[in-house]
């Protein structure tokens, strides 16, 4: 038997179900056993070779797994649909492990999405205090002037949020189109943030597309296409959000 313990929330959370701050959540409401018991109490530690349930459902240990998949349009960033639209689970048929997507690209936008099995993992990179930049390129319809592109970083407010970016860059303008190339900084991932954020300040987006996830790009990757995430890129994603939270 081994005498390696970890924090229960922890170990629900790694098996990719859900969030450690959930987890802690379904502890409280007495919805977790532990090799038949129900615990509620949040500094109870287990080993590998106790059994956990969650809402009755034994977890599955499974060897952590990291995606970066290239979402097209027309897909939903979710695990399944009740409407039967493609899901971007369709596109890993051949994966045995349950993987959830980090956060979510809206219906009509494309790019850079991760996919895992670590719910901690997914919690790190996602949760709006640690900060990991996203970067957007999107079209938007309009020319827009330096006062109505500074309103970005100040923030405009829609349905009582705040939303902005921490940083944009005009990429082209086609004054015959009345179009606009706009590269976009965010570390905050609201629904549908960039596109609510810009049709605030008047330049409603055509098209979008999310090209980076902190450290994290789209090379390599065609629309579709995924690839697994390196030890190393795991590592530094980890990093990048724990060093946000100590600046």
């Amino acid at each position: 038997m081994t005498n390696t313990y970890e924090r229960l929330q922890k170990v629900i959370a790694q098996s990719g179900i859900t969030s450690r701050r959930k987890a802690e959540g379904l502890i409280e409401a007495g919805k977790v056993k532990v090799n038949g018991k129900v615990v509620t109490e949040l500094g109870t530690k287990v080993s590998p070779d106790d059994i956990i349930e969650v809402d009755g459902v034994q977890l599955v240990k499974e060897p952590p797994v990291y995606y970066a998949f290239y979402k097209p349009r027309g897909v939903i960033s979710s695990v399944s649909d009740d409407k039967g639209r493609k899901v971007v689970t369709d596109f890993f048929p051949e994966i045995e492990e349950r993987i959830y997507p980090i956060g979510r690209l809206d219906y009509d936008s494309s790019g850079l999405l991760l996919l895992t099995n670590d719910g901690e993992f997914a919690n790190l990179v996602m949760h709006p205090k640690y900060g990991v930049e996203k970067g957007y390129v999107a079209k938007i319809k309009g020319i827009p002037s330096k006062m109505d592109l500074a309103r970005l970083r100040k923030g405009v407010k829609d349905k009582g949020e705040l939303l902005k970016a921490i940083n944009y860059q005009v990429i082209s303008t086609d004054k015959k189109k009345n179009t606009t190339i706009l590269e976009l900084t965010l570390r905050e991932g609201k629904n549908r943030h960039v596109r609510r954020m810009m049709e605030q300040v008047g330049f409603p987006v055509l098209k979008l597309k999310r090209e980076r996830y902190g450290l994290l790009t789209l090379d390599g990757l065609r629309a579709g296409e995924y690839r697994k995430l390196n030890p190393k890129e795991v590592k530094q994603m980890r990093n990048l959000a724990s060093k946000i939270v100590e600046d």
